[in-house]
């Protein structure tokens, strides 16, 4: 299905003022969105040293998009019982991969990354949501983060399961619009080229959406 974009998320200084709004840093320094923290906390999820693997950084990264899940679930995933079998999945999605640039054979129904996030959502206490975080933590450049907000935003169906294609397809269409859109008002408000296209793109739906009460 199309991803329904609200024409207010076209607007580049309002974009940017939003984006400003989330990486705005208080006067004791503390960020005034946990979030701004998400990709950049211990370096990123995608770092070379952890990229095949979760960490506990990667838990506390989730936690600051109020995601909280239970320690039991976080132990399973980081200490499972018997051979792991979260790692050799992980390893098999690219991580210098950018959703624009992938195939929909990288998020189809039996990639890696599908089965990896049916495998952590079914985890007690992880969930849809949690299990879509974490792998947004993970591959920032290639799965968007997905949650009630911002599926309200892009008027998104209560099941929703082709969220990645569709954005993929977004991202894509009209001579990649949508992509120079978003590095655009990146640049316009000056947060740092690090922070990738989708979070840019989820960000502002979310801080929109908010803004909405939504």
């Amino acid at each position: 299905m199309t991803l329904n974009i609200p024409e207010a998320l076209w607007n580049r200084p309002y974009v940017a003022g939003l984006l400003r709004r989330y990486w705005e840093l208080l006067p004791d320094g503390t960020p005034a969105y946990t979030g701004a923290r998400f990709e950049r906390l211990a370096g990123g999820g995608d770092r070379p040293e952890t990229a095949d693997r979760f960490t506990p950084a990667d838990f506390i990264a989730v936690a600051t998009l109020s995601v909280e899940i239970p320690a039991r679930a976080v132990l399973h995933v980081l200490e499972p019982p018997g051979r792991n079998p979260y790692t050799p999945l992980l390893s098999r999605i690219p991580v210098d991969l950018d959703l624009a640039a992938a195939n929909e054979r990288h998020i189809a129904k039996d990639s890696p990354a599908w089965t990896l996030w049916q495998s952590l959502r079914d985890v007690d206490g992880i969930g849809p949501v949690g299990a879509g975080k974490l792998l947004a933590r993970k591959r920032p450049r290639l799965l968007p983060v997905h949650d009630s907000v911002i599926k309200k935003v892009f008027e998104r169906p209560p099941t929703d399961l082709t969220f990645w294609s569709d954005v993929r397809h977004a991202l894509r269409t009209d001579d990649h619009r949508l992509m120079s859109h978003l590095e655009d008002v990146r640049s316009l408000a000056g947060i740092g080229e690090d922070i990738g296209a989708l979070r840019i793109l989820d960000t502002a739906a979310w801080l929109h959406g908010k803004d909405k009460h939504l």
